[in-house]
């Protein structure tokens, strides 16, 4: 009975697929473009996830002006340190504790214990024997804010970076800036209280106040500054897409003296540290000789002759001078470089405003110099230095190659 039933049908459907043998070219081609549709379906359903993993512009505008505001509060972070510095407030803290600390002291019995502990090392044994509780206050609250100040830039970093990790606004390359970067942040912690911690130390040996070293100073700005300007480049490199210029010889010359001008910026900066570190801008306060010399007479004292470029007041004041003089002629020979090509109108205004800048600072330096380095202006001269180094990255994000 199953077999009849099964060879009846087989008959039939043969029966109805000859009737039918008219419509089977309109069939096949409706078969043909359902395909083809539900194809397309299904490569756009695969394809979307995928696309909303990658960046679009507006999420890089929104990372971009995040890492301007990190740069920003790094800025804020070096401004603070040097204040911190002239105010000789550095070493009030003697303790370093990452949750502790930050809350300062709150009775006065909590204030007198905290200076009693102060009391235990040389800057207060040698310097400042006679400062009393209001004053300590002063110089601990300088301190405190300070490193109050690197927590706030740590979780700056940190937070955002989490968030916008998970929200997927960044591409691969994107995800090993921002690591590099946050690492950076808790490098620089770390690079603090290292440098703290040697003036701190008792040194029997040595006549001389009390101060941080000069070069783990020179290493804790050095590394802020390096830590602002991956910011700042990478922040500006998001917002403002390269410039359609041709590749001619005097761009790629432009290009190459631009990054040699930013890099001599770079290394006054740097050097302004020793100057800090070694209070040189208080041994000869005259311009643009020093003393009644060009050249005087103790700037190799040391021995070896090396050891002058690092540890001599006079020779590291001499060198900040020849490096100032060095990037201000630079940067005026890259504005005259510049005035005979034909540039994008904002690259021509962030040249124009290194060049302005320039001058500006070095009148600070001066400035600062003949007047025995009052702390207002020597720190709107760090402040200045900072800002110089800032319109040498736009330049330099400016003159940038459009990426192949």
């Amino acid at each position: 009975m199953l077999l009849s039933s099964l060879r009846t049908t087989f008959f039939c459907g043969c029966r109805s697929a000859g009737r039918n043998s008219s419509r089977s070219p309109q069939l096949r081609q409706w078969l043909m473009k359902r395909g083809q549709s539900t194809v397309t379906a299904e490569a756009g359903a695969t394809s979307t996830p995928a696309a909303a993993t990658v960046p679009s512009r507006a999420a890089n505008h929104i990372v971009g002006r995040w890492l301007l505001g990190c740069s920003g509060l790094v800025v804020g972070a070096v401004v603070l340190g040097g204040v911190t510095r002239l105010t000789e407030s550095g070493l009030s803290m003697v303790d370093w504790h990452l949750v502790r600390e930050m809350k300062p002291p709150q009775s006065q019995a909590d204030w007198e214990a905290e200076f009693s502990k102060y009391q235990q090392f040389p800057e207060f044994k040698i310097m400042n024997h006679d400062m009393t509780l209001p004053e300590f206050k002063f110089i601990f609250y300088m301190e405190w804010g300070h490193r109050m100040w690197g927590r706030l830039v740590g979780l700056a970093y940190v937070l955002p970076t989490i968030y916008f990790w998970r929200k997927g606004y960044f591409t691969r390359s994107m995800k090993g800036k921002v690591l590099g970067l946050c690492g950076f942040v808790f490098f620089q912690g770390l690079l603090g209280w290292y440098m703290v911690k040697s003036g701190l130390e008792e040194k029997p040996e040595s006549h001389d106040i009390p101060r941080v070293s000069q070069y783990r100073l020179s290493a804790h700005l050095g590394s802020a500054l390096l830590l602002y300007c991956a910011s700042l480049w990478t922040g500006l490199t998001l917002l403002f897409p390269p410039h359609k210029i041709a590749e001619t010889k005097r761009l790629m010359q432009l290009r190459r003296f631009a990054k040699g001008t930013g890099g001599l910026v770079f290394l006054t900066a740097l050097s302004g540290a020793f100057v800090a570190g070694l209070d040189a801008g208080l041994v000869y306060n005259s311009f643009p000789k020093m003393g009644d010399r060009w050249i005087p007479d103790d700037l190799l004292a040391f021995s070896p002759t090396l050891k002058n470029f690092f540890e001599n007041p006079t020779t590291v004041q001499f060198d900040h001078r020849i490096l100032a003089i060095s990037s201000l002629t630079a940067i005026t020979g890259l504005y005259m470089f510049s005035r005979r090509m034909m540039l994008p109108r904002r690259a021509k205004i962030a040249i124009s405003l290194l060049a302005a800048m320039a001058y500006g600072q070095v009148a600070l330096g001066i400035s600062t110099l003949l007047l025995y380095v009052p702390t207002s202006l020597a720190a709107i001269h760090q402040s200045g230095s900072v800002a110089l180094l800032s319109l040498a990255i736009w330049v330099l994000a400016e003159l940038r190659k459009m990426p192949k």
